[in-house]
């Protein structure tokens, strides 16, 4: 009963705190940005860590945070492994390949009318597929190791990256590309000068969500058959093990990793489109 009372008292407040940093004068500062993300988290925590002991919750069913980030600490090189396995070879390297695959498209998409009226909507059908139908067809097509996690992973990434380049490609109006014919610009001069930085929002925006897209498909491929490395792999024998905490090493690792891939991306965004008005502060 007591962690329960503890539970309670702590989130009124953290609570009353981060309301008002939210709306004190001080809430478009940096520093104070920063801070109510990181005390609404750590509130969470605390009241999962207490109410999880306060209910005497089985392990089996939702270890408390303690556990999860003892567990990170003493499995490090394991999840280390298992990281590399997953993200590194087979996310990192089909969202690269899945993103460059799907320009390529898009551009062949905008110049050509044929693409558009064919490839188009085959795309929308292939996107619709489901990744565990889709992931252990190519899984036994290119093998148990980490090729074909990296394989479903362009499959996962491409579509969404090449809609939303089409989309951007076509976001200048048609008196901006008659006044580039005007100047005499080639399609080419047109293209680069004109139509990828308008299109390069829509261009990220693909980006940003194929970042988690990424990872939730490697992780699904590796449920299908991998070697004994991986974050789906370890997922799946762990919870055979009742090992739930284990489990949640696992997804903290891979909550963190895609956070830090959203996260590069959209500074990357700031970046490129700086002029962009929703960059604007």
């Amino acid at each position: 009963m007591i962690y329960l009372v503890a539970a309670f008292a702590i989130w009124l407040a953290l609570w009353a705190l981060n309301t008002k940093l939210a709306n004190g004068r001080s809430s478009e500062t940096r520093a104070v940005s920063l801070a109510i993300p990181l005390i609404f988290g750590a509130t969470l925590l605390i009241i999962w860590e207490l109410a999880v002991r306060g209910l005497q919750v089985p392990l089996v069913i939702l270890p408390p945070p303690s556990l999860i980030a003892q567990t990170v600490a003493s499995q490090t090189a394991t999840l280390w492994a298992d990281f590399v396995q997953t993200f590194i070879k087979g996310a990192l390297s089909g969202y690269v390949i899945g993103a460059i695959a799907a320009f390529v498209t898009a551009i062949l998409v905008d110049r050509y009318d044929f693409f558009k009226r064919g490839l188009l909507p085959v795309g929308n059908f292939m996107a619709a597929l489901p990744i565990v139908g889709t992931a252990p067809i190519l899984v036994m097509w290119f093998g148990f190791d980490w090729q074909s996690k990296s394989a479903v992973v362009v499959v996962m990434v491409f579509f969404p990256i090449l809609v939303n380049t089409v989309a951007g490609l076509g976001e200048t109006t048609q008196m901006q590309r008659d006044l580039m014919r005007t100047y005499g610009a080639s399609y080419m001069q047109g293209l680069i000068k004109l139509r990828l930085p308008a299109a390069m929002p829509f261009i990220f925006n693909g980006l940003k969500i194929s970042t988690t897209l990424a990872l939730v498909g490697a992780i699904v491929a590796e449920f299908f058959g991998s070697p004994t490395l991986g974050m789906g792999f370890r997922i799946s024998t762990s919870v055979g093990q009742l090992a739930l905490d284990m489990v949640w090493a696992e997804i903290v690792v891979a909550a963190l990793a895609g956070s830090a891939s959203y996260g590069i991306i959209a500074a990357i965004e700031k970046g490129v489109t700086f002029w962009h008005p929703s960059q604007r502060t």
